[in-house]
């Protein structure tokens, strides 16, 4: 039986398409990012240390990899929109079993649930615009589904934090399993199927050989490489902003809400102008200059003064868009590196390196912490020169990624693409 193409979608569908997509990752990243800033309310709720709060940050991580894995063994197997639909529906469980968890032991094993389910969406989306998007305009298309992480910050996270400080640090999961079924229904009418990557099905019995043969090729590697440590830095850095804004800086919980919504409304403006910049520029060379600038707010982040609230507000869209902002040429750069073919299984299998990163990173940014007599959170300077030092060598490392052949067009044809 022929299997039929990737659907070629009109640019208003295509749109369309993209924002649902975004809106998928805004439930997955909303998900991650709210057990950060609700890290006062579970220290106090289950009487915890910020290194249980990072263990079950890194609990959902290192699931998210491991499921990312196991993923890269079926993910190009099954039509794109039935496995979204799928695991968003086994995603959406998952955050109603954190919702009525008794215990801070079943809220972990909750998150690790929905690490298991969450881990594998991002993989799919991205591989979703592989299949559906040309190569000369993924980075834009990158953009618009990275401003997810945007509305995370700008509806989502502060959304969760303001709902956790009047009705309890259940409420921001409740909330996340209405958005889902929501969002889950609008996927259901206007994804398109996506079944032309079946045609490359291997069978069974080839899988695990391919799946290793994957983790052979010398420049998948050092694309994995580069994803494991550009999460890494981040996650060092991240978990703990919230802890130590109300434990060293006197910042109350429900003000977390402001400093995560001015960072968010920063990104939501600049992911689509660096996605396009990245298009226009080049996904390394953007990856560069944003990585080398984002040393400088993570820096500061971790040594800051105590300081007004309003000049924390002020200096977190800058730390907001430089950190998050080197993620979309970096996503863009992963859609070029397999060959089309292989696209789906790469990217869960880069998805899952990520969150192992983000794993590794959650982990030893909390053991270097520790409270000290009057409350204060001690430590976090380390893991900002920890950070800076790996963002440096991510920044030289980036130029040993390379595209696969034909995946990316000639300047010449990117050119002629833009005009058209």
């Amino acid at each position: 039986m022929t299997v039929p193409p990737s659907p070629t979608l009109a640019p208003a569908r295509e749109r369309l398409v993209l924002w649902l997509l975004a809106l998928t990752q805004f439930t997955v990243i909303m998900d991650f990012m709210v057990m950060m800033p609700l890290a006062p309310q579970l220290m106090q709720a289950f009487a915890i240390t910020p290194a249980a709060v990072s263990g079950a940050v890194s609990a959902y991580a290192w699931c998210a990899g491991l499921s990312g894995l196991l993923a890269a063994m079926y993910i190009d197997r099954f039509d794109r929109k039935q496995l979204l639909l799928w695991m968003f529906a086994l995603f959406t469980l998952s955050n109603l079993a954190c919702a009525i968890a008794p215990n801070f032991h079943v809220l972990v094993l909750s998150r690790a649930f929905a690490g298991v389910t969450g881990g594998v969406l991002g993989a799919i989306v991205m591989a979703i615009i592989g299949d559906l998007i040309p190569a000369h305009r993924r980075g834009a298309a990158t953009g618009i589904v990275m401003t997810s992480f945007s509305l995370a910050a700008v509806v989502g996270v502060p959304a969760g934090v303001m709902l956790a400080a009047h009705f309890g640090w259940a409420s921001p999961f409740y909330l996340l399993v209405l958005f889902s079924l929501v969002i889950w229904a609008l996927g259901a009418r206007t994804l398109p199927s996506i079944t032309g990557h079946l045609t490359h099905r291997v069978p069974l019995s080839a899988v695990l050989p391919n799946l290793i043969a994957l983790y052979r090729v010398p420049n998948h590697l050092r694309a994995f490489a580069l994803s494991f440590v550009n999460m890494m830095t981040g996650m060092l850095v991240i978990p703990f902003i919230s802890p130590v804004l109300v434990n060293n800086l006197g910042v109350k919980p429900a003000e977390i809400t402001y400093v995560y919504l001015a960072g968010g409304l920063a990104t939501l403006v600049s992911a689509r102008l660096v996605g396009k910049w990245s298009d226009r520029a080049g996904a390394h060379k953007v990856y560069r200059y944003l990585a080398l600038l984002s040393v400088l707010p993570m820096m500061f982040m971790t040594h800051m003064p105590v300081m007004p609230l309003v000049a924390v507000i002020l200096f977190f869209p800058f730390f907001m868009t430089a950190v998050s902002g080197r993620t979309i040429p970096l996503q863009a750069l992963m859609t070029t590196v397999p060959e089309p073919s292989k696209r789906g299984a790469f990217l869960s299998a880069n998805a899952a390196i990520q969150q192992l990163g983000s794993g590794v990173g959650a982990l030893l940014g909390g053991l270097t912490l520790h409270t000290d007599a009057a409350g204060h959170i001690v430590g976090y300077a380390w893991n900002g020169w920890i950070a800076a030092g790996l963002t440096v060598f991510s920044v030289l490392w980036v130029g040993t990624v390379a595209s696969a052949a034909g995946a990316t067009p000639a300047p010449r044809e990117r050119k002629a693409a833009s005009a058209a």
